[in-house]
């Protein structure tokens, strides 16, 4: 059986991310439709964001932020993993890689959604850099001591939008995904409201208040680019050996006259 083939008879998608509340604000939407269209979905945080508190103790706050990813992510329709690196301090190690492989391993993923390596916050890249270097090696037959699943392939990597859509420098990113979730979009503001822990910290430490509407906003502004109500943004990995078709992309297709209006508004931007 070929890699193509095995993509295509498989549907499991995984979305890695460094934090419980990450894939609320960037992919649930897209996660949603993947999980509508028969796909086998999976949420994974690096972390249990046990610094994302202004009170109780770390095991505490992970107890707290563990069981409102598992319960965001039942909305959806996923299962929720949590691989508890230290929050805020997930560095690009051998053993924190392996625990990435081993997910990878478990769970044989043919669609994986990680995020930006260039971002606001270091947890983020590191996520990223993990992402992209399972998704390559984990189907190797030495690259774990867990069984291989059959039809266990290099999958489709995307990485997610990063903060208000820009690099850790502020500069903007172009997508080369956007996903329309018009109809997902009061699903997905309640998923991300599962994490009720999370407003005093972010109103204090990173001087968001109603979070529910930022990101509600942010789908809106993503949406109007295209001609939609709402919609996420990918960039997709193409490198040596990925698979160059955008399978996104082609699962949900934008209609013809919001893809002219991107190309448009590109060809505008650069002229």
């Amino acid at each position: 059986m070929s890699s193509t083939e095995t993509r295509t008879q498989r549907k499991v998608a995984l979305a890695l991310m460094a934090h419980p509340d990450d894939a609320e604000i960037t992919c649930a939407g897209t996660l949603m439709r993947l999980a509508d269209d028969g796909w086998e979905t999976h949420i994974a945080t690096l972390t249990a964001g046990d610094c994302g508190s202004l009170t109780g103790d770390a095991t505490e706050v992970a107890r707290t932020r563990i069981a409102e990813g598992t319960a965001a992510a039942s909305l959806a329709g996923a299962s929720f993993h949590c691989l508890n690196e230290p929050d805020g301090r997930v560095v690009y190690d051998r053993t924190a890689l392996q625990k990435v492989i081993d997910l990878f391993r478990s769970i044989a993923p043919t669609l994986v959604i990680t995020m930006p390596m260039s971002d606001y916050h270091a947890d983020h890249e590191i996520t990223g850099q993990m992402g992209r270097a399972a998704s390559f090696v984990f189907a190797a037959p030495n690259a774990s001591t867990l069984p291989l699943v059959p039809g266990s392939t290099i999958p489709h990597l995307y990485y997610c939008d990063g903060h208000g859509g820009t690099d850790r420098l502020g500069q903007k990113t172009e997508p080369t995904t956007r996903i329309e979730i018009s109809e997902q979009l009061d699903r997905k503001t309640e998923m991300l409201a599962c994490h009720a822990s999370q407003r005093e910290w972010l109103r204090v430490h990173n001087g968001i208040d109603e979070y529910l509407s930022t990101m509600r906003c942010y789908n809106h502004t993503r949406g109007s680019e295209c001609g939609v109500e709402a919609a996420e943004v990918f960039v997709q990995h193409t490198g040596h050996a990925y698979p160059a078709n955008d399978l996104l992309a082609e699962l949900f297709p934008l209609n013809r006259s919001c893809q002219n209006e991107v190309i448009d508004a590109s060809a505008a931007l650069g002229s």
